[in-house]
């Protein structure tokens, strides 16, 4: 998300198809600015990316009027999909600031949840899952960057281990209504043949799905 903006008369033609309360304009130029402070001068909200943007603002902001027009259901998680290097987990952590308190959630690597389970084991899914011991409830988080972690073997054992948890944090969503939230690069297919069918279909009941162009360009560059 830099080098070019998109804050431009595009802006406004697209604000006025969206009927909201909120101004998405100037919510996306705070975007823009909390990018800044967190990523540095660099960092823009370039028109391209403005559908998913938008999707995510409306979502997060619990705005229901436009929820319903980008067909999101609030009750549900976030599945943001892309390619590498558009902006996904950027997104996610500016999208922490500005969600309600009750929803705010926690942006955990995959890759470190595939660390931890070689020190610590199958407490690892119970403690993404289920949460800590004394624990009222389960914690809501963002699990980023699946498929970039490995399948990893504890005392020779092999797991699977955030099929392991997405599976679990379906079961609490169904019984609690605690969301979960995701990012990824791989396609429907490449999540089935990574963790399975059932973890696939669980998905869709689990999450929205928000999804950059195939063809957006890696913004690290």
């Amino acid at each position: 998300m830099n080098e070019q903006t998109g804050l431009n008369h595009s802006t406004h033609q697209q604000e006025k198809i969206i009927q909201s309360h909120y101004n998405y304009e100037e919510v996306c130029a705070w975007i823009e600015k909390k990018g800044h402070e967190l990523y540095g001068k660099r960092f823009r909200v370039i028109e391209n990316d403005l559908p998913v943007i938008y999707k995510l603002i409306a979502y997060f902001l619990k705005d229901e009027q436009a929820a319903f027009q980008h067909n999101l259901d609030l009750d549900k998680g976030i599945l943001l999909a892309g390619p590498v290097g558009c902006g996904k987990t950027s997104l996610l952590n500016i999208m922490k600031f500005l969600t309600p308190l009750e929803h705010k959630f926690s942006v955990k690597p995959c890759r470190d949840i595939s660390f931890e389970f070689i020190h610590d084991g199958y407490e690892v899914i119970h403690r993404y899952s289920k949460g800590k011991l004394y624990q009222s409830d389960p914690k809501i988080y963002c699990f980023d960057d699946l498929g970039s972690e490995n399948n990893l073997k504890y005392f020779g054992n092999e797991c699977n281990v955030l099929a392991e948890i997405i599976l679990s944090r379906y079961d609490i969503f169904i019984s609690k209504r605690i969301t979960t939230h995701i990012t990824t690069n791989l396609s429907a297919t490449e999540i089935e043949t990574h963790y399975g069918v059932r973890v696939r279909s669980r998905l869709r009941e689990l999450c929205n799905l928000i999804s950059y162009d195939n063809k957006t360009r890696d913004k690290r560059h």
